[in-house]
């Protein structure tokens, strides 16, 4: 694909900013990286750049002259697209990108690309373990943890792209256009960037927008928002369905997971040899299915890495046993949908610890999801007492506020039973006690792990 700019604005200093400002750098592109936190080092970034002479550092504010020479800005999805200096962008007549959209710029090969409120991590890692059981020249990128920007420029004609996509990232495609498509679900979360359910749904949906009828969106059957999200689309529409049987789809047939296709049924697998637990993974084995299937990857090579498939990290993931009490780690859990999955996954009473950073979620549907199953709320975090408050109106009254993971931990463990269990599943975003979910359910393991039997 021909160049056509020459010097590139980057906002963001995080993992996906530095991914995206090397790429540029290695194709001679003159890069412009930007924050508006002054207080960054410029010299650590640099260091991340390798000092290289095509980068310039600018802290605090845009200036003229940077938007005069400005071609295109990359910007990461951290950023909101309304903030005052995108709006400067635009209104200088500059492209705005994704980092997903650089990264489509300078990729080849087949891409699936996977998106959704729920589900995303596990179904795109179990994709992307398929697929690369085909074909060796998989990468598997995106919201998943590493940058598409990061290994684009390792692919070729026959290689194969299975990506994780976040709603912060398809705001801002442009030409991206992945040969298979996917949205799991669609329950309210971002609002607070996204503003309402429809503008969120809509950014989700854009993810076909340059998909062709010779391309695939596989489609949740069982959820009205994906299901009606079919009309007025051009790719072929794929449903998956745990509950219904959609001709064309992918479902479960005397608890077998089934694909019908033009009027054939193929049996993949029976759920019982799976290893993954509870419906809302056997949802997303049927999604991984239907992808990669329309993928082109061979029935048998599908069956065969599903059934040997063990739940991602962070995702209701056992820890420890202390005292016969069981811990397990959702730290993924990053809204109340999310949430109620780890809940309805517990077979023993449970501490819950929850709270973080409040996207504008509502809480009712999670209090009514513990069913009996929770023994203690313990909270922390910015939407501690939202939640507090959200609880006892549902008649929920054993709540224990904590200021910090740490000392929540330690309550559960000072109070917790032989028999019980202990669940980290915060139906909320991590940010401004942590750096990302990862970090936060990291620090809850290594809690865990400290504590003596």
């Amino acid at each position: 694909m021909k160049m056509n700019f020459k010097n590139a604005l980057v906002a963001g200093t995080g993992k996906s900013g530095i991914s995206a400002a090397k790429l540029l750098i290695a194709h001679g592109v003159k890069v412009t990286l930007f924050d508006e936190n002054e207080k960054r080092d410029k010299n650590d970034l640099m260091e991340k750049l390798s000092q290289s002479e095509l980068v310039t550092i600018l802290l605090g504010k845009l200036t003229d002259e940077v938007l005069k020479q400005t071609d295109i800005m990359v910007i990461s999805p951290g950023i909101p697209v309304d903030s005052a200096f995108v709006e400067d962008i635009k209104e200088a007549g500059i492209p705005v990108w994704s980092e997903i959209e650089l990264a489509y710029y300078f990729g080849k090969g087949k891409i699936a690309a996977i998106t959704g409120t729920n589900g995303k991590t596990t179904t795109t890692a179990l994709v992307g373990e398929i697929v690369k059981a085909w074909n060796p020249k998989t990468i598997v990128v995106g919201n998943i943890g590493i940058p598409y920007t990061e290994l684009c420029d390792t692919t070729d004609d026959d290689s194969a792209t299975v990506a994780e996509i976040s709603s912060f990232q398809l705001e801002t495609i442009v030409d991206f256009h992945p040969n298979v498509s996917a949205i799991l679900n669609l329950t309210p979360d971002h609002l607070n960037r996204h503003y309402t359910f429809e503008n969120y749904g809509n950014v989700k949906k854009s993810i076909t927008k340059n998909q062709t009828e010779d391309d695939v969106v596989v489609l949740n059957y069982d959820d009205d928002h994906t299901r009606a999200m079919a009309e007025g689309i051009r790719p072929r529409v794929v449903y998956f369905s745990r509950l219904e049987k959609p001709a064309d789809g992918v479902y479960v047939e005397d608890g077998h997971i089934v694909i019908e296709a033009n009027g054939e049924k193929i049996d993949v697998l029976a759920l019982k040899d799976l290893i993954l637990l509870g419906s809302h993974n056997v949802e997303n084995v049927l999604a991984a299915v239907g992808i990669s299937y329309y993928m082109g990857v061979p029935v048998n090579v599908i069956r065969d890495v599903a059934v040997s498939f063990k739940a991602v990290e962070h995702r209701i993931e056992y820890v420890k046993t202390v005292a016969g009490v069981d811990y397990y780690n959702d730290s993924k859990g990053t809204n109340p949908d999310a949430a109620i999955k780890g809940i309805q996954a517990m077979v023993k009473p449970t501490y819950l610890i929850g709270g973080g950073y409040d996207k504008g979620s509502t809480y009712d549907e999670w209090i009514d999801a513990f069913d009996g199953k929770v023994r203690c709320l313990v909270l922390i975090g910015q939407t501690a007492k939202k939640i507090a408050e959200t609880a006892k109106k549902h008649g929920f009254h054993n709540i224990v506020f904590e200021d910090d993971l740490l000392g929540a931990v330690k309550y559960c463990h000072e109070n917790a039973k032989d028999g019980e269990a202990v669940l980290l599943s915060p139906a909320c975003a991590s940010w401004g006690m942590f750096d990302n979910y990862e970090q936060r359910g990291r620090m809850f393991k290594e809690y865990v792990r400290d504590f003596k039997e």
